[in-house]
């Protein structure tokens, strides 16, 4: 566990209030997906810096490209 990783405790938490339904894409980790966006949040690093054990950082998980 990296220590911007979410604990089990927390992880147990956040879990039950994630989508669950199955569309279109097959969903990825989504624990690992989320312990790779508070990375960024909490180190300030780039994404294009994201490390490879949270994921290819190119794929598009820029969320400032989301706004106008």
């Amino acid at each position: 566990m990296s220590r911007y990783d979410l604990t089990d405790y927390e992880w147990r938490v956040i879990e039950p209030l994630l989508p669950n339904k199955p569309r279109g894409v097959p969903r990825v980790d989504d624990r690992r997906v989320l312990n790779g966006i508070f990375w960024v949040l909490r180190s300030g690093a780039p994404w294009r810096d994201l490390l490879e054990r949270y994921g290819p950082s190119g794929i598009g998980i820029d969320p400032l490209s989301w706004t106008p």
